[in-house]
């Protein structure tokens, strides 16, 4: 149980916090004020405790007039958990699932919304070339931080996590020997060329920016999560208005699309891992605008 002064405390960061993110969003336009509080304290206390502050409030001063500082903290409150092949089970079930439907356009769109530092956007590069498809997709990769997106043009990732990567590639059904997909430079790898011709990076933000594209298919796996209720909604609604009807959404294992309201909306593909198909009611029961 908390004494009266531990919640004084607590009541007196939470305001700071609350003062930062809001300076955050009207100096430069990043809204992290609907992310999860947990998430968005922990990331601000770990960093105030690196840059030895005393306070929050004296990150406010420093983010208001330190354009590196504000990218440092770009990259504390972004969600950048990701790797190749993430969830094995998952790109088995796109493989199984997913691509028949995918088989049956002449040509597809595919937005990776999130997209971090691209890997799972290469992962699904890397199944489309072997399902024949890479040729006829348009891949969209967005992210709101610049710094993660640079590193997910460039595609070069430490070669420390290839052993991992690659045994991800095994268990999702992978064909081809992983090797083939890369090439080593010293510490690094740098992804073959090729898996880039049909993607294209682009600055986006989920929390403040509008439709992206029409799309076919929609990949945002494990970041609703980092949301509140209420952008999660929003969200939601901002994937709907991007499918196009019988459009696929991807989400991450420990999101559930069955407690939103728009959950009447999709079809349940596969249950286990997330992933929906949007139904072709969806205009006429509710209006887009």
């Amino acid at each position: 149980m908390k004494t009266p002064y531990q919640e004084e405390e607590s009541e007196s960061l939470n305001l700071e916090i609350k003062l930062f993110l809001e300076a955050l969003f009207q100096k430069y336009g990043y809204d992290f004020r609907h992310y999860s509080p947990a998430h968005v304290r922990r990331r601000l206390l770990h960093r105030m405790r690196l840059e030895r502050m005393p306070h929050i409030s004296e990150m406010i001063h420093r983010v208001l007039n330190d354009l590196g500082f504000l990218q440092t903290i770009l990259s504390d409150l972004s969600i950048n958990v990701t790797e190749m092949f993430r969830d094995p089970e998952f790109y088995k079930a796109i493989r199984e699932e997913v691509i028949p439907i995918l088989r049956t356009y002449p040509f597809f769109k595919i937005w990776h919304a999130g997209c971090s530092t691209g890997e799972e956007v290469y992962s699904m590069a890397i199944l489309l070339k072997e399902e024949g498809l890479l040729e006829k997709a348009q891949i969209y990769a967005t992210d709101f931080n610049p710094k993660v997106l640079k590193i997910a043009k460039e595609g070069i990732y430490s070669i420390d996590k290839i052993k991992e990567y690659t045994l991800n590639y095994q268990k999702a059904g992978g064909k081809e020997s992983f090797s083939n997909y890369y090439n080593s430079d010293y510490n690094m790898v740098i992804l073959d060329k090729a898996l880039r011709k049909n993607i294209v990076f682009a600055e986006h933000n989920l929390v403040t920016d509008s439709v992206f594209a029409e799309v076919n298919m929609i990949f945002c796996r494990n970041v609703l999560i980092y949301f509140i209720r209420e952008l999660q909604e929003r969200v939601i609604r901002l994937f709907l208005e991007s499918l196009t009807p019988g459009g696929i959404l991807a989400l991450g294992t420990k999101e559930n699309l069955t407690i939103s309201s728009y959950a009447k909306y999709f079809h349940i593909i596969n249950s286990t891992q997330k992933i929906y198909k949007k139904g072709y009611h969806y205009e006429e029961n509710l209006p887009l605008r």
